[in-house]
């Protein structure tokens, strides 16, 4: 990582924590009766001290990239990672994917139970569309109006939620339903829409908030399409062979669920040929921007290089 890099995503990770600390606080806000402690406790659990904030970082700078001040996207940055940490609370529950750690220590439900786990997610839920609809930072209304609907449909049917289903179903998990065959499009389509829709609605945000051109909107969701696949792909690898202690989660669940993925499809060196060929195809949609897209293209290399 470039030193002008590094310093902007902490920067970014640092502006979400301090934001989130606010929002998770124990203060009651307008309009609320009460936030019980243990309900509050685990929020905090669960959202805090989350590392990279890599989805924020993209929104707020895409936005940048197009002449937005990181005050104008940071609300809309810490409602998309509020989706992301309760997706991230419910896919660790017994029922899901059974996880005891997550960023290396107990997930919401070994640290509390499973019920105030849900219920935590619940929460995280419903407070991103609260940011959202509220946000005084954006004061176009029908801004956040299509933001909202840009997010749900991320989260959502058609998105987070349907990737996961179709991941459930992909192993074996409901009676009487046959377990599909998954072809290399298949497996695509479900990790864009599991892994990969949260990634891209960030630049298309990021882009939006900047009030970029039509054509500058459509070229940063291309970016996000990019980034979400080589997540995906790098999250392969590190779950084929990286340690529990490397990246604070169990791995080799995917094998061991007898799951597709694309270390399946294509084996090591090549999901690392294609990683770097996303790497490629990053650079030729910012290059037109210069130096000041040289931020986002090294968080592209940095996503489809990490080792956590």
């Amino acid at each position: 990582m470039s030193k002008t890099f590094e310093a902007r995503l902490i920067e970014i990770a640092d502006n979400v924590e301090h934001r989130l600390q606010d929002l998770l606080s124990d203060s009651v806000r307008s309009g609320e009766m009460a936030r019980p402690e243990r309900l509050m406790a685990a929020l905090r659990h669960g959202a805090l001290d989350g590392g990279k904030r890599v989805r924020p970082f993209l929104l707020m700078e895409t936005a940048h990239l197009f002449g937005a001040e990181d005050t104008q996207s940071l609300n809309t940055a810490c409602a998309l990672e509020c989706i992301h940490c309760y997706s991230l609370i419910h896919d660790d529950l017994p029922s899901m994917d059974n996880d005891g750690l997550r960023r290396g220590k107990p997930t919401v439900h070994r640290a509390f139970d499973e019920a105030t786990a849900i219920l935590a997610g619940d929460s995280l839920l419903t407070l991103a569309f609260e940011i959202m609809a509220s946000d005084e930072q954006l004061t176009d209304p029908q801004l956040r109006i299509t933001l909202v609907r840009l997010l749900a449909q991320a989260a959502g049917i058609g998105g987070m939620i349907g990737g996961q289903m179709k991941d459930l179903a992909a192993e074996g998990r409901f009676e009487k339903t046959p377990v599909p065959q998954l072809t290399e499009p298949d497996i695509r389509q479900l990790q864009a829409m599991k892994t990969g829709a949260l990634l891209r609605f960030a630049c298309e945000a990021g882009a939006r908030i900047g009030q970029a051109s039509s054509a500058h909107i459509a070229q940063m969701t291309r970016f996000g399409d990019i980034v979400g696949l080589a997540f995906q792909l790098a999250d392969d690898l590190l779950d084929e062979t990286a340690t529990e202690a490397t990246v604070g989660k169990a791995t080799g669940k995917d094998r061991a669920a007898g799951k597709a993925t694309f270390v399946t499809l294509y084996g090591i060196d090549g999901t690392k040929t294609r990683l770097q060929k996303l790497v490629e195809e990053a650079r030729d949609l910012l290059t037109p921007f210069g130096d000041k897209g040289q931020c986002l293209l090294e968080a592209a290399r940095f996503i489809a290089a990490r080792t956590h």
